[in-house]
């Protein structure tokens, strides 16, 4: 097995690195805990996981056996001392990690890639089993008190005589010592400079810093018979969608952020920052299932749908949300605003009737104010309306006088007074009179213009001019901003007045 030394302790040095590493991150990490990883637990075990975050007592010994277990255990491995009961309690404690989000055909989140049954969990428990068993230990400081036992004892009965190689061997077994120091000196200046991971590969963190930092708890409202929080999530961003002008590096520039796992992120802060709802586009709905399956989320799904035009079924998509277990459904805003141009009001009629007769609450959004007033007109009402609602005193809005109807999602000019992916809410007085005499919960969108206009004035002017709940897009570094500036603008509305609904 002599052969087999040097590769053993490579092994044992690498793993050994990796578990010190997570624990000395989530040491020195700013506010650091398991909670959010063991809250959003699935599988079997889940309800395990769920009692011990449900608990700050019980978190406290969890989150210090965590960090003390990864420290001491990777401590044990790299020096190579009682590292036979390290690569056992090692293999123990990544076996917990395992089950806590087990990859049975849905990616672990904070992995690397879609796995199935095998993930880099697993194959690392096997690695410590492994060495656990193997009679060979490779070179480290047990090696090292080997000799120094068998120098100590009398000659006659000495094992083997101490001879050079035997300084040669003690040498051997000294050589992770350095190799620690090189490792810590090098993780020290690089986390100096580029600061701590936020997520790594044993656990999942919410930024809790940035959580502490909320001021209160966001005012809910109902639709139908779900009770929603007055902000909610847009999914415009982490579907990767951009309204940027002219700026065509945004919407690229959107996916290559909004990974997979970073939209998990998101969505897990905004859930703790109490966003409990979030509005998709039709092809984000397969992201959302596998979110909700993966951490066992609560967060209310509200799907938009349209019409496939290649197929003669125009509820597909409605079928589509259905099976895939969204709780609202609307029509998306463009395809109510295209239908109503092109004088297909049955249309209209025909999903609201069937997505109620599934029993779900049926919305409808528009662009353009028209759309509403015409379908009020041949009597579709919805059970809620979601209208694009800002103000248009902002730099890029093309003048009013060149606004026409359904230009939103239309043609692109290059004449700086005509539309250009620039104005959202092409008419916002006639659509405050359209709210302020809706008698169903109205939810504004593009609130801030796609930007164009701060969220302390956007919010406010769609909240006073009658919205029940806003829609707004957000990165993961402005969920919790945004939060507070819902809190403190409900909280302070002076002008309002039409009644809350919903």
């Amino acid at each position: 097995m002599k052969d087999f030394k040097l590769p053993i302790t490579i092994l044992r040095v690498a793993i050994g690195w990796h578990f010190l590493y997570e624990g000395l991150i989530k040491l020195f990490g700013d506010n650091w805990t398991a909670e959010g990883f063991l809250s959003s637990s699935t599988g079997f075990l889940a309800d395990v996981y769920h009692w011990l975050a449900a608990s700050p007592a019980r978190m406290m010994v969890v989150d210090f056996l965590n960090i003390w277990g990864l420290i001491l255990i990777g401590l044990a491995l790299f020096v190579g001392l009682f590292d036979k009961w390290a690569s056992f309690f090692g293999a123990l404690l990544l076996t917990l990690y395992y089950f806590t989000y087990p990859p049975f055909g849905i990616s672990l989140l904070g992995s690397d890639g879609t796995t199935f049954i095998i993930n880099e969990l697993f194959i690392e428990a096997v690695v410590l089993l492994f060495l656990f068993s193997c009679r060979e230990r490779g070179y480290g400081l047990e090696g090292l008190w080997q000799i120094w036992k068998e120098k100590r004892r009398p000659v006659r009965s000495r094992t083997y005589p101490i001879s050079t190689d035997s300084r040669r061997e003690a040498l051997k077994n000294m050589a992770t010592l350095p190799l620690l120091g090189v490792f810590g000196w090098s993780a020290y200046e690089s986390n100096k400079r580029y600061a701590l991971d936020g997520m790594t590969s044993a656990t999942v963190q919410v930024n809790q810093q940035l959580l502490s930092e909320l001021k209160g708890e966001l005012p809910m409202g109902k639709i139908g018979n779900h009770q929603l929080s007055r902000l909610i999530m847009g999914g415009n961003l982490i579907g990767g969608w951009a309204h940027a002008r002219d700026l065509l590096y945004a919407g690229p520039l959107f996916k290559a952020y909004n990974t997979e796992k970073k939209v998990f992120e998101t969505l897990m802060l905004c859930e703790q920052a109490g966003i409990n709802s979030i509005n998709i586009g039709f092809p984000t709905i397969s992201t959302m299932v596998k979110y909700k399956k993966l951490t066992g989320s609560k967060i209310k799904v509200i799907a938009q749908v349209g019409i496939k035009e290649e197929s003669k079924d125009i509820y597909e998509d409605v079928s589509v949300a259905i099976d895939s277990g969204m709780d609202i459904i609307q029509l998306q805003g463009n395809w109510c605003d295209w239908l109503v141009r092109d004088k297909r009001l049955d249309v209209i009629e025909k999903m609201m009737d069937r997505i109620r007769s599934q029993g779900y609450t049926a919305g409808m959004g528009a662009h353009t104010v028209d759309s509403f007033i015409l379908c009020e007109e041949n009597g579709i009402i919805p059970d809620y309306y979601m209208k694009t609602m800002h103000h248009d005193n902002y730099w890029s809005a093309h003048p009013r006088e060149n606004r026409v109807a359904f230009e939103v999602d239309g043609k692109l000019h290059a004449d700086h007074n005509r539309f250009h992916d620039n104005c959202f809410c092409p008419f916002p007085d006639r659509t405050v009179d359209f709210v302020n005499r809706a008698q169903v919960p109205v939810v504004g969108f593009k609130v801030l213009a796609a930007g164009a206009i701060p969220p302390e004035d956007g919010f406010n002017w769609a909240f006073e001019n009658g919205a029940d709940f806003i829609c707004v897009g957000m990165f993961d570094f402005q969920v919790v901003s945004d939060v507070n500036i819902c809190i403190d603008t409900l909280n302070n509305l002076k002008n309002r007045q039409r009644q809350w609904y919903g």
